[in-house]
């Protein structure tokens, strides 16, 4: 019976939505910046892209190195075991703390690397600076992601959203004030926008602490750690889920950081079509990635009350609900494919007008293709939640890795470098690698619990 299915949409959304809210804060607050600083002019905006292009493979370690400690505290949760969910909390704490500095210190060593990457020297230049006070912000990022996962894992969502709303106003407020020198602040140029994200991933991640030792639910969980008492096995558990996990996640941005430099490869008008592509396909990707959120804190659950027939339904309910929504969004692109690409460029100037033409018909060709895969991302990401809350996690490192990287980029490299494809040939390859993953996940998603049902 289909309403079996859609009985859960409005539970799965309640739960999905403030994760969609806090992800999309964080897309809004690059789009910001890339707005500020582009007031500044190219240069400046080339280097806050070229520095961040480091700090968001890092980020995508630590992120996805994170969300190990989602399916362990769901399952407590489910179990009524409060002792290993805080459990959970205080050793995924000190092991995310020392991904962020260890990230931090890679990151410094990699510094070097700008100058042999032909990038112009004056970009160079300024993104040094940028870069460095930014590497260090994922030290407090990094620590922010092990409370918002733990809060996930208890299904509560609004209190990570909550932070990283904060964050975005204070992000904001510095910027305007320090990129600018407005109100007799000094006028620090793009190192202005490095201060503010800075400043506001700690403010967040001391916001996050203060609301969950507020709530007398939390107070247990979150206060009162002994970090002299670190368990072995506990470590053990969260860097065997949270290891593969941050590959899967490098992996999938990986091979869109090689889109952007294969399309840089074609020229700049190509590079600026693929930002502006990729730009409003993240955008949707967010609420894919709030339904994966709920589909490994629900499958985490059952798995903890062992109700498997339950679990296999309500992940089912959740891939099904994600479909009916990446249909909606694939038709909007469809639909707005030559209108979305001018909301980026200015369409009335005149010197500039046949770059912007070219930019927009490229964008429309790559728009098209991202109408499709819109359907791959958004069901590739929420199946890989489910696994996650099933605590599997080594076989679907391994399925991302030959579909995005044996399958999707070779046809990316081939037809963007050497057809006349150009840059749809790029995202072809990303459709192609996309669409693989989804229905390797799904094969396995089906074996897993097909298999836990019938063993218990």
């Amino acid at each position: 019976m289909l309403s079996n299915y859609t009985k859960e949409f409005a539970y799965n959304l309640r739960l999905a939505y403030p994760v969609i809210l806090g992800m999309l804060g964080h897309t809004f607050v690059a789009f910001a910046d890339n707005i500020m600083v582009g007031q500044l002019g190219t240069a400046e905006l080339a280097a806050v892209s070229l520095g961040n292009s480091f700090v968001f493979i890092a980020m995508s370690l630590g992120i996805g190195f994170s969300t190990a400690i989602t399916p362990l505290v769901a399952e407590a949760d489910g179990a009524g075991d409060k002792v290993a969910g805080k459990s959970a909390l205080k050793h995924g704490l000190v092991l995310c703390t020392l991904l962020g500095i260890s990230l931090f210190g890679i990151i410094l060593l990699c510094k070097p690397f700008l100058h042999y990457m032909k990038q112009p020297a004056e970009v160079v230049e300024l993104a040094i600076p940028y870069l460095e006070l930014v590497a260090f912000s994922l030290v407090p990022l990094i620590m922010f992601q092990a409370f918002k996962q733990f809060s996930e894992g208890l299904s509560q969502t609004k209190y990570p959203m909550y932070a990283t709303v904060l964050a975005n106003v204070i992000n904001i407020v510095i910027n305007y004030l320090l990129i600018f020198g407005s109100f007799g602040f000094p006028k620090l140029g793009i190192v202005g926008a490095a201060i503010g994200t800075l400043a506001s991933r700690f403010i967040m991640v001391g916001y996050i602490w203060f609301l969950l030792k507020r709530k007398e639910k939390f107070q247990f969980y979150v206060t009162g750690f002994n970090f002299k008492a670190i368990e072995k096995r506990i470590i053990d558990k969260i860097i065997s889920l949270g290891f593969p996990s941050a590959l899967q996640m490098f992996f999938e941005v990986a091979i869109f950081t090689a889109a952007i430099w294969l399309s840089g490869v074609l020229g700049k008008n190509a590079q600026a079509a693929n930002q502006i592509a990729l730009n409003l396909s993240s955008m949707t990707f967010m609420v894919g990635m709030g339904l994966s959120v709920a589909a490994m804190v629900r499958v985490g659950n059952q798995k903890g009350l062992r109700k498997f027939g339950e679990l296999r339904r309500i992940a089912q309910s959740i891939f099904f609900l994600t479909l009916l929504l990446e249909v909606v969004f694939a038709a909007l692109f469809l639909i707005g494919r030559h209108w979305l690409p001018t909301i980026y460029l200015d369409v009335d100037d005149v010197i500039n007008q046949m770059d912007n033409t070219e930019v927009i018909i490229i964008a429309a060709k790559l728009l098209l293709v991202a109408a499709f895969f819109q359907i791959s991302d958004g069901i590739q990401v929420v199946v890989l939640g489910a696994l996650r809350g099933l605590q599997d996690v080594k076989i679907p490192t391994f399925i991302t890795f030959v579909a995005y990287w044996l399958i999707g980029f070779p046809v990316s490299y081939y037809f963007g470098l050497y057809s006349e494809l150009k840059s749809t040939g790029i995202w072809l390859g990303l459709l192609l690698g996309l669409t693989a993953s989804a229905v390797m996940l799904y094969i396995r998603f089906n074996y897993l619990t097909k298999k836990l049902i019938r063993t218990h």
